[in-house]
């Protein structure tokens, strides 16, 4: 009898051990479930756009989330520089995206682009747009070395009105003063600075083309 009555205890310490254990396990998922996406860095209907290509994250448990999950769908937005996903335990994900910046306007094939600092074309939809314009089949690569180089020299990007490339990978640049100045093949930051030296002299100030084309030659035209 008290053999029975001992077997009888340990089966219901066991079932009862057992639902515990499994309610247990059933609220820790639970808890853990992705329920919120905080989307901060982008305008309203970027925001609602990424928020439904992302939404299948919610109820997935935020321990097996991994970054590279979502980074193609973020990515897509051709306007994204970088961006940061951050954990907030037990169930938000943080999502902070840095944009790029419009560096200029060119055109491909009849279509109006802009050209992104990360290196995409955007087709150009605004029309209030205040960047230079590149005229030439541009590559982009070319371009933002470019840019880097006049970032890195005395110049200042925001004078310049237009820029023309050519096959060759040389650049014509025509300032917002109205002056053509012809860059030498294989620009260097020296010789940009040797550049911005010899144009802010007042002897150059009526200038309108002024040629470096030619090593250790300049030539000017008024």
């Amino acid at each position: 009898m008290h053999q029975r009555i001992s077997k009888k205890i340990f089966i219901y310490l066991f079932i009862f051990f057992f639902t515990v254990t499994i309610s247990n396990n059933k609220l820790s998922n639970d808890f853990y479930k992705i329920k919120e996406l905080n989307i901060i860095g982008l305008n309203k209907l970027e925001t609602k756009n990424l928020y439904e290509d992302i939404k299948i994250l919610i109820d997935n448990n935020i321990f097996l989330f991994n970054k590279k999950d979502i980074s193609k769908i973020i990515n897509s937005n051709k306007t994204v520089q970088e961006f940061n996903i951050t954990k907030i335990y037990p169930s938000k994900l943080k999502i902070e995206i840095k944009k790029t910046n419009f560096l200029a306007l060119t055109k491909k094939s009849g279509i109006n682009y802009i050209v992104l600092e990360n290196g995409n074309l955007l087709e150009k939809k605004h029309s209030s747009l205040e960047l230079p314009f590149i005229f030439g089949d541009i590559n982009v690569k070319n371009f933002l070395f470019f840019k880097n180089l006049v970032d890195a020299s005395n110049f200042d990007f925001k004078k310049i009105k237009n820029l023309y490339y050519f096959k060759s990978n040389r650049w014509d640049i025509l300032t917002k003063d109205g002056i053509i100045i012809k860059m030498p093949f294989n620009l260097t930051l020296e010789n940009l600075n040797q550049i911005f030296e010899i144009i802010k002299e007042d002897k150059f100030e009526n200038a309108k083309i002024i040629d470096f084309r030619q090593n250790n030659l300049m030539i000017t035209n008024e």
